[in-house]
């Protein structure tokens, strides 16, 4: 399997990921909806596939989902890790 590089996927998830002080916390929502960027990444740590998860909240689109991991490799990407 070939994985492309990091400035070939980069997705720009702005426009899907929200911020709201006093909405879940202020946690990262999906387009003002109530539904978190972590409960995506847990569903999908949990073993659902993308369409099981569409299933269950059709609200959401594949996109969102994209802008979730997307987010969360942003995240991932600028921590820096010392031991």
């Amino acid at each position: 399997m070939r994985f492309a590089t990091a400035h070939h996927i980069r997705m720009n998830y702005h426009d899907r990921i929200t911020v709201e002080p006093g909405k879940r916390g202020g946690r990262p929502c999906i387009r003002g909806l109530r539904i978190t960027v972590y409960d995506v990444l847990e569903m999908l740590a949990g073993g659902m596939v993308v369409d099981e998860i569409l299933a269950d909240f059709p609200e959401l689109e594949s996109a969102d989902i994209q802008a979730c991991l997307a987010l969360a490799a942003d995240r991932e990407r600028r921590r820096v890790i010392t031991h």
